[in-house]
């Protein structure tokens, strides 16, 4: 009847360690590894320009602060509505409808300045109806 009673400190696993050592060993490389997700979630967040408001609770600026990707701006007040299926808003420029920048974003919600004068930061591409279109990655509240 000994044999069929062991003490579990000193039982090991395959590789020979101790339960307890591995048991710790394994809470630091959990611990390690939240601190590095942490670390780098923090270091993500600092490229973005995030959202700035006015005193009165309106958006001032949204979206990322990358100015090599979004090297393109336009200014105008923005109005929803694209041209032909091409981009989601529009920028209203002075000189009529042919200078109309057509926007569509993947980073910032536009909606939220629609009938407001904004700057846009962007990239353009080439549309076959409009005359230039930007996906915006930044737009600021003027």
């Amino acid at each position: 009847m000994d044999n069929l009673i062991h003490n579990l400190d000193e039982k090991k696993p395959a590789d020979g360690l101790p339960v307890t050592k591995f048991l710790i060993i394994l809470a630091l490389f959990v611990a390690v590894g939240i601190g590095i997700g942490f670390g780098i979630s923090k270091l993500g967040k600092s490229s973005t320009g995030g959202i700035l408001k006015t005193s009165s609770g309106e958006k001032k600026t949204a979206g990322v602060t990358d100015k090599k990707t979004f090297k393109d701006q336009a200014e105008g007040i923005l109005r929803e509505g694209g041209i032909d299926g091409e981009g989601n808003f529009h920028l209203e420029r002075p000189g009529g409808t042919s200078q109309n920048v057509y926007l569509t974003s993947t980073t910032v919600d536009l909606s939220e300045f629609v009938g407001r004068k904004v700057r846009v930061w962007g990239q353009t591409f080439s549309g076959e109806k409009a005359g230039w279109l930007m996906d915006v990655g930044l737009v600021e509240s003027l």
